[in-house]
């Protein structure tokens, strides 16, 4: 006789899943997409984009069969196309070259990025020498060294490059900073540079934006009680890629980026009984839910969501689309 137990079925195993808000998408990424679509309705495709409008793959493939089409130089695009450029920014090379190729083009340049060209200009004026914290090569770094002439900004990439830089005249610095570094080793960086040089002028308000710093407040917020966390976000994403460093700092005990639930390493989440998981600002929340969704169908989930602040800013699409 049997038992009437169906033994044939094994209990999911229970995982608390702690999901950080804010998250995702930021009001700069939205808008940058918004003026893609919306170029897309008023041109016709193709409309052509100057790098990865942001850093997503899902974004930039969703585009792409909207009618987008990416380009990393302005000679790829036809005279008289559509151009836009990304939301990280670009050199003012690039708007000149633009109107030689007779290209039309609308710059989807996030407002706060443009902020830090402001002050980079504003300090220029003054006579200043200029140090930009952030990471070589990044996009948002190329735009910036771009908006003044060779020489003008020394990069400072780190601690060790705070405490060896040399400037021409100590007494005549000011600084800014990349919009997407970690907030806290960006202080540390501006208190070696404020020790060692008491008269360098900074921005009025932090470089580092609203969105940067709510989504490491958040993740910090979930990763003292997390096994691990999961951060969605591309591997050339700055910010998502800073939340893994955040989360490891503020005392999770493992943490990693993923692009999409096809990427969690089921094997690494095999004793994790508290999961952290959020998402860079450039991921959108589609890719969270299908996190979610795998998650659901391993374990016996329990969600709670960690919510820091809410977020209520937007950002206005160039006047020629809003029509």
């Amino acid at each position: 006789m049997g038992s009437g137990v169906d033994t044939g079925r094994a209990e999911k195993p229970q995982l608390t899943l702690l999901l950080a808000a804010p998250r995702g998408f930021c009001a700069g990424v939205d808008r940058a997409i918004r003026i893609v679509e919306l170029a897309l309705q008023k041109y016709g495709a193709p409309v052509y984009v100057r790098h990865e409008i942001v850093h997503n793959r899902v974004v930039v493939e969703r585009l792409e069969r909207l009618g987008a089409r990416f380009i990393e130089e302005l000679d790829e695009a036809p005279t008289g196309a559509h151009v836009i450029f990304s939301a990280h920014g670009v050199p003012k090379s690039v708007p000149v070259e633009a109107q030689r190729r007779q290209l039309s083009y609308l710059d989807a340049t996030c407002p706060l990025v443009s902020k830090v060209h402001v002050e980079a200009e504003r300090h220029y004026r003054a006579g200043h020498e200029i140090v930009l914290i952030g990471h070589a090569g990044h996009p948002e770094i190329e735009g910036t060294l771009g908006q003044l002439p060779d020489g003008a900004i020394a990069l400072v990439e780190d601690a060790a490059g705070a405490e060896s830089f040399e400037p021409r005249d100590p007494s005549n610095l000011a600084y800014i900073t990349q919009t997407t570094l970690s907030v806290d080793d960006t202080s540390g960086i501006v208190n070696i540079l404020r020790r060692r040089f008491p008269q360098i002028a900074g921005p009025h308000k932090d470089d580092i934006c609203y969105a940067t710093t709510n989504r490491q407040s958040a993740i910090k917020a979930i990763s003292q009680h997390a096994d691990l966390v999961l951060v969605i976000g591309a591997p050339n994403s700055s910010n998502s890629r800073r939340l893994v460093e955040v989360a490891i700092r503020a005392g999770a005990k493992d943490a990693t980026l993923i692009q999409r639930a096809q990427d969690i390493d089921w094997s690494r989440l095999a004793n994790v009984r508290i999961l952290g998981l959020s998402a860079g600002a450039s991921a959108p929340e589609m890719l969270v839910e299908d996190v979610v969704e795998a998650l659901r169908a391993h374990y016996d989930l329990k969600i709670d969501e960690i919510t820091v602040t809410r977020e209520d800013v937007t950002f206005n699409v160039p006047r020629v689309l809003a029509s």
